[in-house]
């Protein structure tokens, strides 16, 4: 999986003002920010963003997902996190 079919799986999934990836294919980092995140938890948010994955995370498509994620307004706050 490239990244840019990963970026566009979860912005399919997810309403992001700002999706960043990188990875080797199987393992990937990302920064993620959405109002989808506003008054969530940690946990909560990336059970967001791995609802959009469904299987790619059981059927290893996706190995491992490292992500920060960001409201709108924590991204505008600081951006270089």
């Amino acid at each position: 999986m490239t990244s840019e079919e990963l970026k566009a799986i979860i912005a399919a999934g997810l309403p992001c003002e700002y999706v960043e990836l990188s990875g080797d294919g199987r393992h990937w980092y990302a920064t993620i920010v959405s109002a989808a995140f506003e008054g969530k938890r940690l946990i909560q948010r990336h059970q967001k963003v791995y609802a959009t994955l469904g299987t790619r995370m059981q059927t290893d498509e996706v190995h491992a997902l490292s992500m920060k994620t960001y409201t709108p307004a924590e991204w505008a706050a600081n951006p270089q996190s």
